[in-house]
């Protein structure tokens, strides 16, 4: 671990001093570093008319199923606020036609870190797309057919979709927002607002044939699972984020949090669809950015107290872990590729202000674009650029502001 990363590491504890020093280091050594705007080859997707474009997360892809299509969302302004109170526009970006657009629907439920949850629907990935708004006082999830426009509206909002579009598992937005105001929506006041522990639900159950939702678990069931001292102190304040499902839909990870004054503690759990069989699979109090790698193994950038900070691949339901890249400390947003076989992920801005896209084979690691981060985007509506891979696995694409402002930018792979 570099010197930067333990003085990191223990401002943690300290969110609004650090936020203050980061800010002065990143200042004085951005002024005495070498400038760049971009380097590799990166190909602009959305349009340059000076609006904002950007997909999303990193645990989802833009394109369809046959290469031609992507999505992207387009706002006004998205460094004022991380979840803007007027409405964003999705677009449908054709690729085999001069990237020409096609403003497809609207959105009120977004935020500028994970968007609206802009998705194809699967199995198939095309011709059907998936996204949560506000509509009627309430969050809801659309699926939206291209093809003639029609609309099923259902009744919650979603936060991971199974890969075949059956169901998905979704999470008390309004509490996230609160909590962690670029994940969440500000639409609706937290009805939990003033408990620390809520006996209530946390993690529902939305059938996407149906419209069915159904509680899956509560707080206090990841609380009183395996209790360590600093979940039950009484100012002690919970909440559960980044729920990621298993490939063959049967499990999902998702990261409980709870707080202690400033000091943050994550528990990387797992779990059936059901909320049955819980399992600790991670209890070392850093844990950030997962992906699953397949049914059985997930791959997690956290901060093991035998092992430092890195990439571990971890074995779901034992204590099975290797750390991979040993060279690598900080943290990023991974993901396989659909074969299995290379990980992209990215860096948060260095010194100079520049993030990074990196490519994993073996223990070789490929830098295949590096881009500059304008400070006006920055902590909670910084752009991360959350790269995410094209259903063949031969490109990239990620968000970026190297321009001065978002877009949508692809890279090729090289294989």
């Amino acid at each position: 671990m570099s010197l930067e990363q333990k003085i990191n590491h223990q401002l943690n504890k300290f969110p609004a001093v650090k936020k203050v020093i980061k800010r002065v280091y990143q200042l004085g050594m951005y002024v005495i570093s070498p400038k760049i705007k971009s380097e590799g080859n990166i190909v602009r997707g959305s349009p340059d008319d000076g609006a904002e474009y950007f997909f999303g997360y990193y645990d989802k892809s833009p394109w369809d199923a046959t290469g031609r299509y992507m999505l992207c969302i387009k706002a006004r302004d998205t460094w004022s606020d991380v979840s803007p109170k007027e409405p964003a526009y999705i677009l449908l970006i054709d690729t085999q036609n001069r990237n020409k657009t096609e403003v497809i629907a609207k959105t009120h439920a977004w935020n500028v870190q994970q968007g609206c949850m802009l998705q194809w629907l699967g199995p198939d990935y095309q011709g059907k797309i998936l996204y949560n708004d506000f509509r009627d006082g309430k969050y809801c999830s659309v699926i939206l057919t291209l093809d003639d426009k029609s609309e099923r509206v259902i009744p919650f909002p979603v936060y991971s979709v199974s890969a075949d579009g059956s169901f998905a598992l979704s999470l008390d937005f309004s509490r996230l927002y609160r909590l962690r105001p670029g994940y969440g929506y500000h639409n609706v006041p937290e009805v939990t607002a003033n408990e620390k522990l809520p006996d209530k639900p946390c993690i529902w159950h939305v059938d996407l044939t149906t419209g069915d939702v159904t509680p899956v678990l509560k707080y206090t069931d990841f609380a009183f699972f395996q209790p360590r001292p600093e979940m039950q102190e009484k100012d002690a304040e919970h909440k559960v984020n980044h729920i990621m499902i298993s490939p063959n839909g049967k499990r999902f990870m998702v990261l409980y949090r709870w707080f202690n004054g400033q000091r943050k503690y994550t528990r990387l759990m797992t779990c059936n669809v059901d909320g049955t069989d819980m399992y600790v699979l991670s209890d070392d109090d850093m844990v950030s950015h997962c992906c699953w790698k397949d049914d059985e193994h997930i791959l997690a950038f956290e901060n093991k107290q035998n092992g430092g900070p890195g990439y571990y691949l971890m074995k779901d339901k034992t204590q099975e872990w290797t750390h991979l890249w040993n060279f690598m400390s900080a943290d990023g947003h991974p993901s396989y590729s659909p074969d299995g076989k290379l990980l992209v992920t990215d860096t948060y801005p260095d010194r100079a202000r520049i993030a990074s896209v990196k490519v994993m084979e073996g223990d070789k690691v490929t830098v295949i674009a590096r881009v500059f981060a304008p400070f006006k985007y920055d902590n909670d509506t910084r752009c991360d650029l959350h790269p995410r891979w094209s259903r063949d696995g031969k490109k990239i694409a990620f968000d970026s502001v190297f321009e001065g402002h978002r877009g949508l930018y692809t890279v090729q792979v090289e294989r």
